[in-house]
């Protein structure tokens, strides 16, 4: 039976087309889902593609948190499906408090649109269960508020745990350890600031993010 990945758009979203195109060139099926309904239908998979939700006018995601389609993704979430937030995604996750920390200003105050290489940390996680750990992985970034900061009791939370499923090897943003991705404390939700669905084919310079988007239609 084929994989239906359920990719959320609010206004202001930009990166569905690009979340869609990934999945359906991996054997998927991708549907989009409107912020303003709750009942994300039958979906198997959930992804928060990236974009300005809602123009980011507040702060990034904590406008979003708010849409209807929030309490279905937190809903589905709780039963076990896997939901895997990327950049603004990772964002309106945070605010939603479907994930730890928050996501600030970069070091330096500059938007990065860059490559960036990530190691992976941890393949207990929907999103790098068919990575093995210490792979390094050249996947980009697009963002200005992409560093991850969180409490000293969360941040060894998260050690203890084996939640810091990626981190960049050059830290471009000044994230706390370095952090691109974390989990919650079942697995099944994840974020990262950079963009898999845009390493998805040869043309694009990299085809590394199929690894981890093949994870995600895989649990």
């Amino acid at each position: 039976m084929t994989t239906t990945v359920g990719v959320v758009v609010f206004p202001g979203t930009n990166c569905e087309a690009d979340a869609l195109e990934a999945v359906t060139s991996l054997g998927a099926q991708g549907r989009l889902l409107w912020h303003g309904e709750a009942d994300l239908g039958d979906v198997d998979a959930v992804i928060v593609p990236g974009g300005f939700a809602h123009g980011d006018y507040l702060r990034p995601g904590a406008i979003a948190r708010f849409s209807p389609v929030m309490d279905g993704v937190a809903k589905f979430a709780a039963k076990g499906g896997p939901v895997v937030g990327i950049c603004n995604g990772f964002q309106v996750l945070t605010e939603a408090g479907l994930l730890p920390g928050a996501l600030q200003k970069n070091k330096g105050l500059k938007f990065l649109c860059q490559p960036s290489v990530l190691r992976v940390e941890s393949a207990n996680s929907v999103l790098t269960s068919q990575a093995q750990v210490g792979d390094e992985l050249s996947i980009p970034i697009n963002h200005f508020e992409g560093n991850y900061t969180c409490s000293e009791q969360t941040l060894k939370q998260l050690q203890d745990e084996d939640r810091i499923v990626l981190t960049y090897v050059d830290n471009p943003n000044g994230s706390l350890g370095n952090i691109a991705g974390v989990c919650n404390e079942t697995r099944n939700v994840v974020g990262l600031m950079p963009h898999p669905e845009r390493a998805c084919h040869e043309l694009l310079g990299s085809m590394d993010g199929a690894v981890l988007l093949r994870s995600l239609l895989a649990s």
